[in-house]
């Protein structure tokens, strides 16, 4: 491109798209990311990010880390958690309901391995292995 092309008033700018070299920015899928900001989050989940600051007063699951800078990153959990609550919110669900829900899928079930008894189990069983072994 010459110089007098450059400052031709009357040209008009080529599309980033049709530059040479150029490669279209696409949105990357969830799978290939581990962390999202919270506007890639808003976008995916289809809320404002004011929506979200608000989740995680309201939702205790809801936790993203915090750079240096203090801007949120919200793992792939976080934006499962994030899409739940937007499913909620749209079908009618109220907010105390909604909560109640994400924290009845925190607790550990009976007779599940989280559960402290479960463990109890496991590590008798494990010192019995270590002892037959001796």
């Amino acid at each position: 491109m010459t110089r007098e092309e450059e400052t031709d008033p009357t040209r008009k700018p080529v599309p980033r798209a049709r530059r040479r070299g150029h490669q279209p920015r696409r949105p990357a899928l969830l799978g290939e990311k581990l962390y999202f900001k919270i506007g890639e989050v808003a976008r995916i989940v289809g809320v404002k990010p004011y929506v979200l600051r608000y989740w995680e007063t309201e939702f205790s699951i809801l936790k993203p880390g915090k750079t240096r800078s203090k801007h949120r990153l919200y793992r792939r959990r976080d934006v499962t958690c994030c899409s739940r609550s937007r499913t909620c919110s749209t079908s009618g669900v109220s907010p105390s309901r909604a909560r109640a829900r994400s924290s009845a899928r925190n607790r550990p079930r009976r007779g599940s391995a989280s559960g402290h008894g479960a463990l109890a189990e496991i590590r008798e069983a494990l010192v019995r292995i270590r002892d037959s072994l001796n």
